[in-house]
């Protein structure tokens, strides 16, 4: 194999799996060391660089760092990043000073943001120190988009929303909240040198075609409608027989919220098996907690009225097929149709893209799913100063992806107004710090703590469910954050091997708990994944290959089981392994780098 060339700043960064994993590639272990400091404020920094929400993504983050984590290859259970995220948004102290202050020098040009949600806050947030006159139109009373409307409030207090939504309109940002953008045409007549376009995917999709939608028009509610007319306090109540339809998190959100609003029996009820649900294992764990039964492998039939009222529905019991080519296909069992009764039912089968106030005589082109023609880069459209991003770009997702959508907005409409390709995308920052104090002792914490993840405490659950406002989750004490940090393997703190100081004495092999590294003769990937002391098998994670030795071997080293503990540097008699910190921070608009 080639040597691996450690230079290349997204070697080292693949090597850090929650940070790799993250869509706006956060600096977790970095921050997670900062919180066991008990340096709440400089954590949250690190964590407002990257992902601009750290008190709302620390609740309601979909978590992909989490499978992702090392530890979860040495036990079942991950290191509680997301919770982490929170502690350091609960614990932190004044931050307003050490983010950019305006007034800012301005550089003539303007900004239109249409939509309000994290992806057009983010693009704010990147523009505006850069000088642009940001202005930014929603429809609703106040910034945050979906994390507003979408997620209620025992998830998200409306105070922590607040908070951040207000760090970035501080930076001077013109809104125009309660204002409907019912043409683009128009808004390309305002003269504005670009135009983002976040806004969301705001349609539920619907049952129109199932027997009896229309005489029970007036006992259902398309999901994403009904979580944002409660929100807004438009909603205040609900039957007592509520089902919801639908497996993802609006399913879980809706019927939690019915639970609050006054649904005494909320049923949950999907096509797939719960196995196949789209919603995040731990909210589907908390509806079961709140007394939420969920029925699998029901297929919607008909919705049944009696005397002019919705009275329930029925439903056909399916199994799951597969192919020979593994398509999944839902087949009736045979079994009688199902009946369950309803007051109301929700709808939460899926979110579509609308765009009927952009006209389509402009040159911004629509594919067939009628999503806007993007470079995937760079977000931007057919229009050249047209850009968007969030789930209004490539489809619904989530908050920390529609972050890292906007980061790429922003970089592009910078460039795109600087006269720049959009194609020369600036580096990431990067570094290597050395971590050795003394002969045995390490500027990072190198023990692998053997605790298991610790459990976030809730809110009493008969309580909760009589406030809607009650924030379920409590978060971690500063003293369980500590515990809980300390699980983190620190796999930014990376092995450096220098081929020249080897005289291979094979003591790093001797020491080595995962048995991870291997001295032998160079050959092909394949081959030299199974001569390795531990086959390497997952071709996902890398093989760290060192020139040629004296003896004419390499050293191998398996970037998937190795647990960063720093044995293998404080073994070699010769310096010739060494533990060096990898900091990897994404550059913003204009190459900025805030922390």
């Amino acid at each position: 194999m080639k040597p691996t060339d450690i230079k290349d700043p997204e070697y080292f960064h693949k090597v850090v799996d929650c940070q790799y994993a993250c869509p706006a590639h956060t600096p977790v272990p970095e921050y997670i060391r900062l919180i066991a400091a008990e340096r709440y404020s400089e954590a949250y920094m690190i964590n407002w660089e990257s992902n601009v929400f750290p008190g709302v993504l620390g609740r309601t983050c979909d978590r992909p760092c989490e499978p992702a984590c090392r530890r979860g290859r040495v036990e079942d259970e991950p290191v509680a990043i997301c919770r982490l995220k929170r502690v350091a948004a609960d614990l932190k102290g004044e931050v307003k000073s050490m983010m950019p202050q305006g007034p800012f020098p301005s550089n003539g040009k303007k900004v239109a943001l249409i939509g309000g949600g994290p992806a057009a806050l983010t693009v704010a947030r990147d523009l505006a120190p850069l000088g642009y006159e940001i202005h930014l139109y929603d429809e609703q009373p106040a910034g945050g988009g979906m994390m507003r409307s979408q997620i209620p409030s025992f998830r998200l207090p409306e105070s922590v929303l607040d908070e951040e939504v207000g760090y970035i309109l501080d930076l001077g940002i013109h809104t125009q909240f309660r204002h409907y953008v019912s043409s683009m045409k128009e808004m390309l007549g305002k003269g504005y040198d670009a135009i983002f376009v976040g806004t969301g995917a705001p349609r539920g999709r619907d049952l129109n075609d199932l027997p009896g939608r229309a005489e029970a028009a007036g006992n259902i509610q398309i999901g994403i409608e009904f979580l944002a007319n409660v929100a807004f306090e438009h909603t205040k109540s609900i039957g007592k027989k509520v089902l919801v339809l639908g497996g993802g998190n609006t399913a879980m959100d809706c019927c939690r919220t019915s639970r609050r609003l006054g649904g005494t029996d909320v049923k949950v009820v999907v096509r797939s098996p719960k196995s196949e649900m789209k919603a995040s294992p731990w909210e589907i764990e908390d509806a079961i907690h709140e007394d939420i039964p969920i029925y699998e492998n029901h297929v919607p039939k008909a919705f049944v009225n009696e005397n002019g009222k919705l009275v329930g529905m029925t439903f056909e019991k399916v199994k799951v097929v597969y192919n020979e080519q593994g398509k999944r296909s839902l087949v009736p069992t045979g079994e009688p149709e199902v009946f369950f009764e309803a007051d109301d039912v929700l709808i939460a089968v899926g979110q579509e893209n609308a765009f009927p106030w952009i006209e389509r005589d402009l040159g911004i082109e629509f594919d067939k799913w009628e999503l806007p023609t993007l470079d995937k880069t760079t977000f931007q459209s057919t229009l050249p100063h047209v850009f968007f991003g969030g789930d209004a770009a490539l489809g619904p997702k989530n908050v920390i992806t529609a972050v890292a959508q906007g980061h790429q907005a922003a970089v592009s409409i910078d460039l795109f107004l600087s006269g720049k390709p959009l194609q020369e995308r600036p580096s990431p920052r990067t570094n290597l710090i050395h971590q050795k104090m003394g002969i045995h002792e390490w500027m990072y914490d190198s023990a692998v703590a053997a605790d298991l993840r610790y459990k976030v405490p809730h809110a009493d659950k008969v309580k909760a469910l009589q406030d809607r406002l009650l924030e379920v989750e409590l978060g971690f004490t500063a003293e369980t954050a500590f515990k809980e940090a300390q699980r983190c393997l620190n796999c930014d703190v990376q092995t450096v091997f220098t081929t020249d100081r080897c005289i291979e004495c094979d003591a790093c092999v001797d020491i080595c708990p995962t048995a991870c590294i291997t001295f032998t003769e160079d050959g092909e990937e394949v081959d030299l994944r199974n001569r390795l002391s531990a086959p390497a098998h997952d071709l996902q994670q890398s093989l760290y290959v060192s020139t040629e030795l004296k003896t004419k071997r390499v050293m191998v080293k398996d970037e998937n089981v190795c647990l960063h503990c720093g044995l293998c540097a404080e073994r070699c008699p010769t310096s010739a392994w060494d533990m060096q910190k990898y900091l990897y921070n994404t550059a913003k608009a204009g190459g900025k780098v805030y922390v």
